[in-house]
């Protein structure tokens, strides 16, 4: 069985005291997340503080500062944390540039406890600072992986993300691979794993869930694909999808 890349954290750890110093990882996380995306996606770090952080850090709860990252893909807004991994932050659609310039209400359907924010210059100095790999980022590094075939003259007919959910006794976690066509048939790339494309078999057909249930070695909860559209393609989107939790 394939591992999930969100994973609850076991360890329980104290919430900062108003005033201390803000964990570093938590920025590098979104800068190497912001450049996996590569640079003709547009894309923000945004520095969150939280009002009602949790007293312990569980599933689902954030710290008194939050960093993450605000990306278009496929016609909307999403939001990725290294706490929770990455979510759906438009709400509805055709309201791309809306949310971009006000993402404050956006937020806080998040989590009500974000009630201020700004938004991050990055650093001259991103290659020094950021994570190889930054934590529950496998919609990211699946984008990535997506980008780096496409530069290496790579087919890939309309590109997908898989996102796949899996109920476990601490909880439903995700977890996000790219899903995409060639003449041989459909391929699959976990980021988790290597850029090595897996060959789906042909009984799976286009069923999310059967897809999923191949590449975890057993079943899934939930599972629903993403169409990655070209830019100015937006029209491709045919809904946003549910919230069924964040993935990795």
């Amino acid at each position: 069985m394939r591992s999930l890349c969100l994973c609850l954290l076991l360890l329980a750890a104290a919430a900062p005291e108003p005033g201390a110093a803000e964990p570093a990882g938590s920025l590098d996380d979104a800068l190497a997340a912001r450049a996996m995306l590569g640079a003709d996606t547009w894309a923000r770090v945004v520095r969150i503080e939280n009002s009602r952080p949790a007293g312990v850090f569980r599933r689902g709860s954030y710290p008194r500062v939050v960093y993450a990252v605000v990306f278009e893909l496929s016609g909307i807004l999403w939001f990725y944390t290294d706490v929770d991994g990455t979510q759906s932050l438009s709400l509805t659609r055709g309201t791309v540039a809306r949310d971009e310039s006000d993402p404050g209400p956006l937020f806080r359907a998040i989590d009500p406890g974000f009630t201020a924010w700004s938004w991050v210059g990055v650093p001259p100095d991103t290659r020094s600072r950021v994570r190889l790999r930054p934590r529950n980022a496998c919609f990211e590094e699946s984008v990535g992986a997506l980008r780096r075939r496409l530069a290496g003259g790579g087919r890939a007919d309309s590109p997908s993300l898989l996102s796949y959910y899996v109920d476990t006794p601490v909880g439903r976690l995700g977890h996000t691979v790219l899903v995409f066509g060639t003449a041989s048939g459909l391929l699959a790339v976990d980021a988790d794993e290597s850029d090595r494309p897996i060959p789906l078999p042909p009984e799976v057909g286009a069923d999310p869930l059967a897809i999923s249930a191949y590449l975890r070695g057993g079943p899934v909860s939930a599972a629903r694909t993403i169409p990655i559209a070209p830019a100015g393609r937006a029209d491709r989107w045919a809904a946003i999808p549910a919230r069924p939790g964040p993935a990795g």
